[in-house]
């Protein structure tokens, strides 16, 4: 009868270290799991660059390459025609349109066209351009030397504005057997509205003055 107080205790101390391994365990897989989810999220983030990157490395889903310069060697005879495709999303009172639908370009040859885009609101509103190349393919051989994609645009009531981009279709595709075919490429762009534009100075009501082709 008197060991049974200390079976009691000691049936007790059991316990509540069994509750405390219990808690540590629980805490621990907790911590996994916190890290787990935080892992999962930072990758989410890290893959909207990581896609951005890998399309302007290769081209995919037509995405175009960005120069810094117009190609070393003279333009080849191959000819190739590039018609300029524009598009509002919805929710933008712009009218915007190439200068050109199509032009026939040397490949290799550096190329200067215009875009026009017109603010059709009584009130300033804002927009910024995304583009892609058609067919999907030819992303890797299309080279922008200037463009006005990415960059938000401010356009006062009823502004007009004439917007460049200078390219070349890089003499690399000739080498390309699978583009021996290509006979069009078509860039397309696509403005989408703003809804907290930037808050800066409208730009001045003068146009813009053109650079001609390089």
């Amino acid at each position: 009868m008197q060991n049974e107080p200390q079976i009691s205790e000691g049936r007790a101390e059991g316990e509540r270290l069994a509750s405390r391994r219990t808690l540590t365990r629980d805490a621990a897989v907790a911590s996994i799991c916190g890290f787990v989810v935080v892992l999962m999220v930072g990758a989410s983030y890290a893959a909207v660059p990581f896609y951005d990157w890998f399309c302007r490395a290769t081209g995919f889903n037509g995405t175009t390459q960005v120069a810094t310069s117009a190609p070393s060697d003279a333009p080849l005879e191959r000819k190739i025609a590039v018609r300029f495709d524009a598009n509002v999303g919805p929710g933008l009172p712009w009218k915007f349109e190439p200068e050109q639908n199509e032009i026939e370009v040397r490949i290799g040859e550096v190329v200067t066209v215009f875009y026009t885009v017109t603010n059709q609101a009584a009130r300033a509103t804002a927009g910024v351009a995304a583009y892609n190349v058609a067919p999907l393919t030819v992303g890797a051989y299309f080279q922008k030397i200037n463009c006005f994609c990415f960059t938000e645009q401010t356009m006062g009531p009823g502004e007009k504005r004439e917007m460049p981009v200078v390219f070349y279709v890089d003499p690399a595709l000739a080498k390309d057997s699978e583009n021996d075919g290509l006979k069009t490429i078509t860039l397309s762009y696509t403005f989408y509205p703003v809804r907290e534009p930037a808050q800066r100075p409208l730009a001045a009501g003068e146009a813009d003055k053109r650079k001609g082709s390089l």
